[in-house]
């Protein structure tokens, strides 16, 4: 029986049972399901299990947050829902953009944790060597910087067999492309071929397998169709080597490397123009993106940087972000003295220092959408920081503490060592600063008959955004809002797209796909407009904002536009929660308007004691 198989019988049953699993990966801290039918999973029941943090759904994939020990869970799960590959009995209908970061997933989660360990050997190698333990001459580290060597040496080998059984081709098919483009005698040498000399290098690469791959399955299904069973065998997979191999190696692969170099360069083109405004965008947006499970992108983008050997700034941005989020939860534990949130935020900010912040973002900042947001601005900061120090991932490693052997460079491995700790000191000590300030716990009740001025302020009436009928939030379809796990409020069926300031107040948050706004009221009210169900991933098609993060606004100013025809032609329902984040800070929410009823923009609709 395994560690964990309780809490893996536990998952199955409440993702829908086996039967409606289709395929399943996992990442560093979630297992990424494909189902063939979402709304049999229950969220909140599996929000409430022991051992699970969060549920997400998101990119096709329902993804459920288990924390760092991910791998024993998935593991028993596969054992026991009896998953041997991740081929899909069904075909799940899904966007173009949900497809391709599922294929990025399955190809590349598998490889992830091996890459990082591999890359932790470099990294420790280097200080060793630099602290005197031993040269660069030694045995010792030539047999360890082998080791760390060789997965990005021989990635393709990796990568083919991956992106083989993700297509669905015979892996091994997939292995022995990666390792013919590997072989010595035709990578960096003039090799004479059809008339002409080629020379090429294809070790360390990423793209030219997985085009060359994607070309050999048509190859694989067709001669499988008309080659007899009894030798199909053998003579399948000889031909499609003999066609794909030659053909990559002549024509997919140039071609590939050039637009792996082509995607390189741009992206580091963009970030020679302003290293340290890069940084400030890419880790004020990390924790956005871990939230609506996007962060697979700037890992690949790195994946291909430092396999073609050069030093990537980008994900380097991203190391210290998980520092201001510890340094923040941790000054909330000291702060604090609700029980409750003590028990959560140490085990929270324990975690938070080994990379490990879903307990931090999911447990603690979001329900508190101020110190959420605060946290994504100290982010930004400790990414401006790492590229003013000049930071890179020269490898793959860990997550938290263990990241900083990615930092060192070579060449200098005690300076940027130095400076890793100067980023990380920064991060930490400015989100604790800042949560130290901003957090307080919710003031103690008044005896009876008193009544402070902070109270008085809570008294306050919220008015409609959007002219349509009222819905109670039991009927949203998601159980996010309908279960009022964000906060209290009412849902707006709108008749048309316009959206307005509810109240005097600040704009806190606009997401990028222009879908959300969160805005604070000049009493401390936090709320959250989110227009239509699943509408994030009309990737701001459709909508205008007339606003922008940090604007003042007055009640009945035009915050957002949408195409409401548009919309709905998409399939997509407009019901929007008009949603309290910070519930707890009040004795009640009341709805002002019944269900059903209609109402206009301005009029009242919430009102807060």
């Amino acid at each position: 029986m395994g560690k964990y198989d309780l809490l893996a019988k536990d998952i199955i049953k409440k993702v829908g049972g086996k039967d409606n699993i289709l395929s399943l990966v996992h990442c560093v801290t979630r297992l990424r399901f494909q189902l063939k039918d979402e709304s049999l999973a229950d969220d909140e029941a599996l929000k409430q299990t022991e051992g699970i943090i969060t549920v997400m759904r998101s990119s096709g994939q329902y993804q459920v947050v288990i924390g760092n020990h991910v791998p024993q869970v998935f593991a028993d799960v596969c054992k026991i829902a009896n998953i041997s590959s991740e081929k899909e009995t069904e075909k799940k209908k899904m966007s173009f953009r949900e497809k391709s970061l599922d294929l990025i997933s399955g190809i590349m989660m598998p490889a992830i944790g091996i890459l990082c360990a591999c890359g932790m050997l470099k990294g420790f190698n280097s200080i060793l060597s630099y602290l005197g333990l031993y040269s660069n001459e030694d045995g010792i580290y030539i047999l360890l910087n082998a080791i760390g060597d060789s997965i990005f040496y021989f990635f393709p080998v990796v990568i083919g067999y991956n992106t083989a059984k993700k297509i669905e081709m015979n892996p091994f098919l997939g292995l022995i492309i990666g390792a013919a483009l590997c072989y010595p005698t035709i990578n960096g040498v003039d090799v004479p071929l059809f008339g002409h000399v080629f020379n090429a290098t294809y070790t360390s690469t990423l793209l030219p397998v997985i085009l060359i791959v994607a070309v050999a399955k048509p190859l694989e299904s067709f001669f499988n169709r008309v080659i007899p069973d009894m030798v199909k065998t053998f003579i399948t997979p000889m031909l499609v080597l003999l066609i794909s191999v030659p053909l990559g190696y002549v024509v997919i692969g140039p071609l590939a490397n050039m637009l792996s170099n082509g995607i390189s360069q741009a992206v580091l083109s963009v970030y020679k123009l302003s290293p340290i405004a890069a940084g400030f965008l890419v880790g004020g947006f990390w924790q956005v993106m871990i939230v609506f499970g996007v962060h697979i992108v700037l890992v690949v983008l790195c994946i291909t940087n430092i396999i073609s050997g050069t030093p990537d700034p980008i994900l380097a941005f991203t190391t210290f972000v998980t520092f201001t989020t510890t340094g923040m939860v941790f000054a909330m534990w000291l702060k604090t003295k609700d029980k409750s949130l003590k028990q959560i935020a140490l085990p929270a900010w324990i975690s938070g220092f080994f990379g490990v912040t879903e307990p931090a973002i999911y447990g603690i900042l979001l329900p508190r959408m101020k110190h959420f947001v605060l946290s994504c601005l100290c982010g930004a900061v400790a990414g401006a920081a790492t590229a003013a120090l000049g930071l890179k991932y020269h490898t793959m490693a860990g997550m938290g503490l263990f990241e900083i052997p990615a930092l060192l460079d070579p060449a200098q491995p005690g300076v940027s060592l130095v400076r890793a700790v100067i980023a990380a000191a920064i991060s930490l000590v400015i989100g604790f600063a800042v949560s130290f300030v901003t957090f307080k716990d919710e003031e103690p009740s008044l005896t009876k008959g008193e009544e402070s001025d902070s109270e008085k302020c809570k008294k306050e009436v919220i008015a409609s955004p959007l002219t349509g009928k009222v819905k109670p939030l039991s009927q949203i379809e998601d159980a996010a809002f309908s279960n009022e796990t964000l906060g209290k409020g009412v849902a707006v069926t709108p008749s048309e797209g316009k959206v307005t300031a509810p109240f005097n107040g600040t704009v806190m948050m606009l997401f990028p796909t222009k879908h959300a706004i969160g805005l604070m009221s000049d009493q401390g009210c936090e709320v959250i407009i989110h227009i239509g169900m699943d509408t994030v991933r009309l990737d701001g098609n459709h909508f205008d904002a007339h606003v922008k993060e940090g604007d003042k606004v007055k009640k009945g100013d035009l915050l957002i536009t949408f195409d409401k025809d548009a919309i709905e032609k998409e399939g997509y329902s407009l019901d929007t929660p008009v949603i309290v984040t910070n519930t707890n800070d009040y004795m009640d929410i009341i709805a002002v308007m019944e269900g059903g009823s209609n109402v206009r923009r301005g009029d009242d609709l919430i009102a807060i004691l």
